[in-house]
């Protein structure tokens, strides 16, 4: 079923319309280069219209909020419905206030998502509508584990059916799910959490699979979190065999994401269907 989905990425090249966090941007547009698609980075609301009509998808990152980029995440997602892209949304510590809370509820009541990202605290403020978060990470008492997976998923299956989107949850143990039937994904390595902007990596790198494969976003959302996952596990083992640090582990995650290939997916991929 994962064929075809980094392989349509390659040939098919498609255009990601990022308006993402100021600390991670580059990351974003080199990793989005980096899986096969083309990155525009763009966040002014007298241009966000027009680069989003010629675009593939839109991902949308709360990290570095502003009064002036929420006006242009709205403008530009609904840009994106009207046109029928697939939209991401990555609810960088919402929970941690106000602001972000208000955000996250008017672009939600406001544009139509393909695809929700974040890790267990953001999703599970996203379905609340209030929760904890620790900053941009997850609290501690929201950690996903074989105990509690089960009803993580089952979280995530209402919330696809309450938003029409699909749910990822990223952490030690990744969850892709829609109201039907949920992915659960191993790869991965503990140092990704170390590095600034491996969520907001991963969120334009499903950017970038989505935009590809329009028509099976459920399985290529599961095979963007594979390969970023592997593309972790890979370049720590290069970098065990070097004296490098969280720098050069980001040098090798990018570098792998532009090395990853059908068979070293395939061979690599730990997921199975809950």
């Amino acid at each position: 079923m994962f064929e075809k989905i980094l392989e349509n990425v390659h040939s098919r090249t498609p255009l990601v319309h990022c308006i993402t966090n100021y600390v991670t941007v580059n990351d974003c547009a080199n990793i989005v280069l980096a899986s096969g698609g083309s990155p525009i980075m763009a966040d002014d609301i007298n241009e966000v219209d027009d680069i989003t009509s010629l675009c593939n998808s839109l991902v949308i990152n709360m990290g570095t909020l502003n009064e002036f980029t929420v006006s242009s995440m709205i403008a530009a997602g609904k840009k994106a419905n009207q046109i029928s892209n697939p939209v991401i949304l990555d609810p960088v510590g919402v929970g941690a206030s106000k602001f972000r809370n208000e955000t996250m509820l008017n672009l939600l009541c406001d544009i139509r998502f393909s695809v929700i990202r974040g890790n267990i605290s953001e999703i599970k403020t996203v379905y609340k509508g209030n929760g904890i978060t620790n900053g941009v990470d997850a609290d501690k008492r929201d950690y996903v584990n074989e105990s509690n997976i089960g009803e993580i998923i089952e979280l995530a299956k209402e919330l696809s059916k309450k938003t029409g989107a699909i749910i990822v949850i990223t952490g030690a143990i990744d969850i892709v799910a829609d109201s039907k039937k949920a992915y659960i994904i191993k790869n991965g390595h503990p140092l990704m959490a170390k590095v600034t902007g491996t969520g907001c990596m991963l969120t334009a790198v499903i950017g970038s699979f989505c935009g590809a494969n329009e028509e099976n976003m459920l399985e290529a959302t599961a095979a963007a979190v594979c390969t970023m996952g592997l593309c972790g596990e890979l370049a720590f083992e290069k970098l065990s065999k070097t004296d490098g640090g969280t720098a050069t582990y980001r040098m090798y995650l990018i570098d792998y994401m532009s090395k990853m290939t059908n068979e070293m997916l395939n061979e690599g991929m730990k997921i199975k269907m809950s």
